[in-house]
């Protein structure tokens, strides 16, 4: 029996081409598909988001981390540090000049549409933000030695995908910087010292880092799956905010602990020692075979940059991380 209210919704649905969501706001699941220019022009300001504007999060610790500094050489690096921010939002230039390798982060809805557009679209952000912003030119061909110019390459920028239900398209840029990226460590640990031999390797590659990474840093963690498997995962791990702890209370104690014992190390701000060596440790884990333990330690530098958007099915962008910073 035809029901108005139902069968005509639904009717009327699949003429327009749109489905009611739950805010009551009509949104298109099938049919025009993401414009890449909409993709470029998010990506780009993303790029200039997170080279000249630190997340608050990362702020909020280095400010705490001053306040809380006794060592003089750490205190006056951390100074130097809080006004290098100040001086980069004022003028609208790069925190750093090494604007890092170019690393996305992409989250796709599995109804989104033109998915294969977004590597191209990515690609252009990265060369019009090198122009433009501008970055300096950080891909380099390992066999001819030669420049790219435009920070762009083989397989550069990198692209880490995941398909998750829905129709909107999630993008994260990592700028990575050279120095942090140089102290990144895999390692294969003998299974049965367990998180114990987790916990030696991670302090010792913080220690073996020194300066190199330019502390206080952001160190990400991770155990299990592969060595391949266990890097990725320390990797995105340095893209969780400073103030959210893992919500694994096991996993959250870990990190607490690996926290304090890195900050007793005494290496300090920019190795010249002090209290802050790091500004948070963030662990993830995949489950491992029993004859194997791999592990990572990953570290950004103190100008632990990120930034991510939400583009909807109808083309509205949700900036996630910088709100008002476009």
């Amino acid at each position: 029996m035809f029901n108005p209210r139902r069968d005509g919704l639904k009717w009327l649905e699949t003429f327009l081409n749109f489905t009611l969501d739950s805010r009551g706001f009509r949104a298109i699941v099938g049919g025009e598909r993401l414009k890449p220019e909409i993709v470029e022009d998010v990506a780009f300001n993303l790029i200039k988001q997170a080279v000249i504007y630190l997340p608050e999060d990362v702020k909020q610790a280095l400010r705490k981390a001053y306040e809380e500094e006794t060592s003089e050489a750490g205190k006056t690096q951390l100074k130097a540090i809080l006004e290098n921010i100040e001086l980069a939002e004022k003028h609208q230039a790069p925190i750093c000049q090494d604007t890092g390798t170019i690393i996305f982060y992409v989250v796709a809805g599995a109804e989104v549409k033109g998915l294969d557009k977004i590597e191209g679209a990515l690609v252009d952000a990265a060369r019009r933000a090198t122009r433009e912003i501008p970055l300096r030119p950080n891909a380099v061909d390992p066999f001819t030695q030669k420049n790219s110019g435009d920070n762009t390459g083989r397989f550069i920028p990198y692209l880490h995908w995941e398909i998750v239900p829905g129709d909107t398209l999630e993008l994260t840029v990592m700028p990575k910087g050279g120095g942090s990226e140089n102290v990144c460590l895999t390692g294969m640990l003998v299974p049965g010292e367990g998180i114990n031999g987790l916990k030696k390797f991670v302090i010792e590659s913080i220690i073996k880092a020194g300066a190199q990474p330019c502390p206080p840093t952001v160190v990400g963690v991770a155990m299990g799956g592969g060595a391949d498997i266990a890097m990725k995962l320390a990797k995105k791990a340095l893209l969780r905010p400073l103030n959210e702890p893992n919500p694994n209370p096991e996993v959250a104690k870990l990190e607490r602990e690996l926290y304090e014992a890195a900050n007793m190390t005494g290496i300090g701000p920019m190795g010249l020692g002090g209290k802050t060596t790091v500004l948070g440790v963030h662990v993830e884990y995949a489950f491992r075979h029993p004859a194997s333990f791999p592990a990572a330690v990953a570290f950004n530098c103190w100008a632990a940059r990120r930034a991510s958007a939400r583009i909807h099915a109808d083309g509205f962008v949700e900036y996630l991380t910088h709100k008002g910073k476009v």
